[in-house]
């Protein structure tokens, strides 16, 4: 993940998403495709971490679901064109409800029209699809996920989230069996 440049403002969009927790606000996070699947796993493992998340698919926005947004929340949309139409309908939904709402992005397109609109731009560094007809979306997924989990351990490390702190959030399963060995 070579292309991913290493001067995206994480600690910018990290330090918004405290402060919407802290506010309690939570953590938007939204895509649509192969995006929104990232998008998913994001917004999981934010939850999984102790930072309220949650997963607004931006049809069912503009169909009622923008009640999960509060005043302190922050947006984090996942768009490797940078063009989605329905993401650019969210952003302006979003300002229309609240006009200081900030919004993070991450695309490969840092200049497309969702990252004109973004307070934070994380750039995938639009990486070349691995598949023959570069249209399949491969690497920009991947890239996607990869910045995802950056925002996630910088978020941890804000936290300072311990083993006792993170068992409980994520008490079940394998995991959650290491989490509590390790919080003795």
């Amino acid at each position: 993940m070579r292309a991913i440049p290493k001067n995206n403002p994480y600690a910018k969009a990290v330090d918004a998403f405290h402060k919407a927790v802290r506010g309690n606000g939570t953590v938007v996070v939204s895509g649509v495709g192969k995006a929104g699947d990232i998008g998913r796993k994001i917004s999981s493992t934010l939850n999984s971490i102790g930072m309220r998340s949650v997963f607004v698919h931006p049809l069912e926005a503009a169909h009622g679901d923008l009640g999960g947004i509060h005043k302190n929340s922050v947006a984090l949309l996942l768009s490797n064109s940078g063009k989605t139409r329905e993401l650019l309908e969210f952003t302006s939904l979003i300002k229309n409800l609240y006009p200081t709402a900030k919004i993070a992005v991450i695309t490969g397109h840092p200049k497309s029209p969702i990252g004109k609109v973004a307070d934070f731009v994380l750039s995938t560094g639009n990486p070349k699809e691995v598949e023959p007809m570069s249209l399949v979306p491969t690497t920009s997924c991947v890239a996607m996920l990869v910045i995802g989990d950056i925002l996630t351990v910088l978020s941890m490390k804000k936290l300072k989230l311990t083993p006792v702190k993170y068992q409980k959030h994520h008490h079940g399963g394998y995991i959650g069996k290491r989490a509590k060995k390790l919080a003795r």
